[in-house]
């Protein structure tokens, strides 16, 4: 009698095709929309992710994280948010739109995007014990509108012009230029961070002589490329070159005041007898006489130059 049906051979390579095409049925890719997406301060940022061939991701687990976390920004599981696994500072700030989920296709939007939200975020599909995951990287961004060059008064060093400009993110590119575009070395460049974590830069020039020149305080985001540029014209002498000289004759002459009201002591002393009982009230007398003399030639002397120097300053002040 004849018996009809698969040889154990054939039915073992039955199962086993029948398991790859299972398997390669489950089997998925995922992808971003986008790979990197910009985002200025306090707005919304959306990071979508998509299964590859589309297919409904409802029963899946869908998870968000960022790569410095080992909790996730947003868990979908089981049909259900679970906000309660999640990290505390976005359950306020995520939406979770999964309008599209049945063709393989999620996105979560952050409300009221801050600095601490900078960097890559997994998007992470899991059905079973299969999964994979696509990367997205958003970059937060801050250009600031606030730039305003101040002009300190001039003194023997010469003149200090600043550029102070606050809230950016990331840190700016910031440089000195003149009217051909040309970049005039900074004497100094510093920054700080805010609570918020923007930074606040500061940029200084120190211009000495004479001159006439407009100059610009330009600012870049790196991220962006947007520019922020505030100008200035500046005229007018910075410091004189005789100051030098002029500190010079002070110096010299606070030291003749000394140096005369010492000779006229000896000079008095000579001339009391040494024999008068009353010579050491003479001295002391003398003594007195001359420093009071030095004294009132250094406080005479003393204001003149500063008054000669800061009418100099009002005078060559730059407008």
């Amino acid at each position: 009698m004849e018996t009809t049906g698969l040889s154990s051979s054939e039915y073992f390579i039955f199962v086993f095709l029948l398991q790859m095409i299972t398997l390669s049925s489950e089997q998925f890719t995922v992808s971003a929309q986008r790979g990197t997406i910009v985002v200025p301060v306090s707005e919304v940022a959306e990071l979508s992710c998509q299964l590859s061939p589309p297919q409904s991701a409802e029963h899946m687990e869908v998870r968000w994280f960022q790569d410095r976390y080992t909790q996730p920004v947003h868990l979908y599981k089981g049909g259900k948010d679970l906000y309660g696994e999640t990290i505390s500072k976005y359950v306020e700030r995520i939406d979770f739109l999964k309008e599209a989920i049945g063709e393989g296709k999620v996105t979560v939007r952050i409300l009221n995007v801050n600095v601490d939200d900078n960097g890559q975020y997994h998007c992470l599909f899991k059905d079973g014990d299969f999964y994979d995951e696509a990367i997205i990287e958003l970059k937060v961004t801050a250009t600031s509108l606030q730039t305003q060059i101040f002009v300190h008064p001039p003194n023997l060093k010469g003149i200090t012009v600043e550029c102070y400009s606050i809230g950016w993110f990331p840190e700016p590119q910031m440089e000195w230029r003149n009217t051909k575009e040309e970049i005039i070395p900074p004497t100094s460049i510093s920054h700080s961070q805010d609570s918020a974590k923007l930074f606040n830069m500061k940029m200084t020039l120190l211009l000495t002589g004479d001159f006439r020149r407009d100059i610009t305080c330009c600012l870049q985001n790196p991220v962006t490329g947007q520019r922020e540029r505030t100008s200035i014209i500046l005229s007018g002498r910075c410091c004189s070159k005789n100051s030098p000289v002029l500190m010079g004759l002070l110096i010299i002459m606070s030291s003749a005041s000394v140096i005369c009201g010492l000779i006229t002591y000896l000079h008095l002393k000579k001339r009391v007898p040494v024999s008068d009982p009353n010579s050491p009230l003479y001295i002391m007398w003398l003594e007195d006489i001359s420093v009071i003399l030095c004294m009132l030639m250094v406080v005479i002397i003393v204001p003149i130059c500063f008054i000669y120097f800061r009418l100099r300053a009002y005078r060559n002040e730059p407008i």
